[in-house]
């Protein structure tokens, strides 16, 4: 017998929606109409798809540091990447790239060529995020003929820039999901002010993108890495039963994947708190295997050079 009330109702006034059971599932029969046998023989479908364990898809992984540490390195040893640069920033770098784009618009006509055209490619960059912010900006004063951003009242701009960023990040979505790409977002590091309401406020480091932006790419990212320096310290005598701590700099590249007062990161694996800056570590940890034997092999790509 078909039900005679809906599942759930959603909203209230005019805005009320009924959710039925063929709305979560096509197979079961609308309001109304009968009851087919199959149906009457297994009314419940919606259990018979329920799904168990881990399933292993294509990352998606936010990479962000200082200026020159590595991180267009680290995605141009990804599997088969392709950039789609938004800065003049892969001279020094061997790797395969579209053209410089200088709009949202070429952004996206990039990602769209590459779900809809024939490729090998595995993984797509995106380098950098917060070049790739302005761009969004600028599409969104031209949308409200303004010259600046800031100039739409309110900080209704920013929200603006929120459903292009959307677009883009649903694009990247289709890439995943789609043609089994892993995606990598590279952006630059700034130090900002945290407000943390249990201790009082202390610097760290994020992604340097407007915080609603920031928030939603964190949100969606699978990792949130920050890229460093591996720093020690060490007590250093100034006699007069005086002493201080100095940072001293080993030069490693790091990678940070958990977060802490000092930096915003997160991993939804597990993995170590910090591991070197080596997209093959990365790649090793993903696969559950030993990321010191990926450490000393050959690179997925030719690709050497530091930027």
């Amino acid at each position: 017998m078909t039900p005679a009330l809906p599942l759930v109702r959603l909203g209230q006034g005019a805005f009320t929606r009924e959710i039925w059971p063929h709305d979560l599932d096509p197979s079961f029969p609308k309001h109304g109409d009968p009851m087919p046998a199959t149906a009457i023989a297994n009314p419940h479908t919606l259990m018979n798809q329920i799904s168990k364990g881990r399933k292993a898809r294509p990352r998606r992984v936010m990479l962000y540091g200082t200026h020159g540490i590595g991180k267009s390195t680290f995605g141009a040893m990804a599997e088969k990447p392709i950039f789609v640069p938004t800065e003049d920033g892969l001279a020094d770098i061997d790797c395969e790239s579209f053209p410089l784009a200088r709009s949202l618009g070429e952004v996206m006509a990039a990602l769209e060529s590459l779900y809809s055209g024939d490729h090998d490619y595995r993984t797509v960059v995106i380098d950098s995020l917060d070049w790739l912010e302005r761009l969004i900006w600028a599409e969104v004063c031209a949308d409200e003929n303004v010259e600046n951003i800031e100039k739409i009242g309110y900080a209704k701009g920013f929200s603006f820039a929120i459903d292009k960023w959307r677009s883009v990040l649903g694009a990247l979505d289709a890439l995943r999901s789609d043609r089994g790409m892993t995606v990598v977002l590279i952006a630059h590091a700034k130090i900002e002010k945290f407000e943390n309401p249990e201790t009082v406020p202390y610097d760290r480091y994020s992604p340097r993108l407007h915080k609603l932006a920031s928030a939603l790419v964190q949100e969606w990212a699978d990792e949130v890495l920050f890229a460093t320096y591996k720093v020690h310290t060490v007590k250093v005598d100034e006699g007069f039963n005086k002493a201080k701590h100095n940072g001293v700099s080993t030069g490693e590249r790091i990678i940070r994947t958990v977060e802490r007062p000092a930096h915003v990161a997160k991993n939804r694996l597990g993995l170590p708190e910090e591991i070197p800056l080596d997209y093959r570590v990365f790649a090793a940890l993903v696969r559950g295997e030993d990321p010191s034997a990926a450490a000393t092999s050959a690179p997925t790509t030719d690709n050497t050079a530091a930027a």
